[in-house]
């Protein structure tokens, strides 16, 4: 009996050693691919630098197959700039339940870290971002850099540093779809995607103060197919910002609010080339925003904005409903008149209906005067002064636009050119 005994118990301890090895190559058992970053070493109280937890769920998510990096709710981590790079085997989700924080202003970020970005997923093809969690970028300190807009007497901008980090920022990644999540607080762009194919983004919630400076809601350049979906936007700049190289965008039931609209643009700053097509925005609703739907370009830029709908938006209280501005600039200084333009043609504004600003014109059409718009529509454009007070209409503004305007715009574009302009 005492050498059955010997045996059996010696075989226990192999047993447990064998198991032991196996844990210690990797946290879970094999039939497990969720990695939830608590359990691979982020405390989640905030202030401990969680950034290395995050960079090994990740190692593992990547190379396993229908796997999960888990962000548990309850806990908030405190992660330094970091990217997520693929390519990843199929299926990867990367779950936010939780809260997710940078170190907290500029001067936390140690001068080896990069200030232009925090979390970056590159190259992550087919990912899933999703959750009910929140990435908030404590941007306060940020927006009170020097260099901002508004920090200087009479709203001038002094000098000093300016980098500020995008929150969200997905490059070259394709299949990629967004949903459920929180942004908010962003030091500078709260989501953005440059060089991304066949994007989704749906059901996600940005916040910003009014005031935020720089802190659009979504950015979009150089991507193609891209939809984005029921979500809420409410930040200190564009809603939605559309840049060069933008090619079959579809926005549909979008909320904005504060800041400065649904903007096509800036393009062709610098001299440079710039082309945007086949954008189109329906069944949305703009409020209390500097401006509704805007395409705005750089006098001396080339290429073209064209195939652009505007459809079934409502605005509340918006300064510039319907705005095309084809001399905007942003420097202190006054910009140079130039000859040159980016080409604006064939877009269409449908059942845009509500109430504007008072102080600005229901639709301002300002084109190039050596590249005029052409092939605008208005139809059934509906725009009353939000201040029930004033009984009489702002007149829309046109220089060299040309196009239609049908007999239900209210009040009449009458400065819009019929036919084309001369060759």
């Amino acid at each position: 009996m005492g050498i059955v005994y010997i045996i059996f118990f010696t075989f226990f301890i192999v047993l447990y050693h064998c198991k032991t090895l196996n844990y210690a190559h990797s946290p879970y058992e094999s039939t497990s691919n969720i990695f939830d970053v608590r359990v691979l070493g982020a405390i989640g109280d905030g202030v401990a630098d969680d950034t290395q937890a995050f960079v090994t769920a990740w190692g593992y998510a990547c190379q396993s197959q229908s796997s999960t990096v888990l962000v548990p709710k309850g806990y908030t981590f405190m992660v330094k700039s970091i990217i997520f790079a693929g390519p990843c085997q199929f299926g990867l989700n990367f779950e936010i339940e939780g809260v997710i924080v940078p170190p907290d202003g500029p001067e936390s970020w140690t001068k080896n870290t990069s200030f232009r970005k925090w979390l970056v997923f590159f190259r992550a093809n087919g990912l899933i971002v999703s959750g009910d969690g929140v990435i908030d970028g404590r941007g306060e300190k940020w927006w009170s850099l020097p260099c901002k807009p508004h920090r200087g007497i009479n709203g001038t901008t002094l000098p000093g540093p300016c980098d500020s980090p995008t929150s969200l920022r997905f490059l070259s990644t394709s299949n990629v779809t967004v949903h459920g999540i929180r942004v908010q607080n962003s030091p500078q762009f709260h989501i953005r995607f440059d060089n991304c194919r066949n994007v989704i983004v749906d059901n996600i919630t940005i916040n910003s103060p009014a005031l935020s400076p720089n802190t659009d809601g979504i950015h979009i350049s150089n991507s193609e197919s891209v939809g984005i979906y029921n979500s809420l936007i409410s930040n200190g700049d564009d809603c939605v910002s559309i840049g060069s190289g933008t090619i079959n965008l579809f926005i549909q039931n979008l909320t904005c609010g504060l800041g400065h609209g649904i903007s096509i643009g800036s393009l062709g700053k610098n001299n440079s080339h710039a082309s945007v097509t086949n954008i189109t925005v329906k069944d949305s609703f703009i409020r209390q925003s500097h401006n509704g739907v805007r395409i705005k370009t750089w006098q001396g830029g080339t290429g073209n904005v064209s195939a652009v709908t505007f459809k079934n938006i409502y605005v509340d209280t918006v300064r510039n409903p319907i705005i095309i501005d084809q001399y905007y600039c942003d420097c202190l200084i006054k910009c140079a008149n130039q000859s040159q333009a980016v080409s604006i043609s064939d877009i269409t504004y449908s059942n845009i209906k509500g109430t504007y600003n008072v102080k600005s014109p229901p639709v301002y059409l300002g084109c190039s005067e050596s590249m005029p718009c052409t092939n605008i529509t208005l139809d059934n454009v509906v725009l009353f002064p939000s201040n029930k007070e004033h009984d009489t209409f702002n007149f829309p503004f046109c220089w060299n636009a040309y196009g239609d305007s049908s007999q239900s715009v209210i009040p009449k574009v009458t400065c819009l050119q019929h036919a084309f302009p001369p060759s």
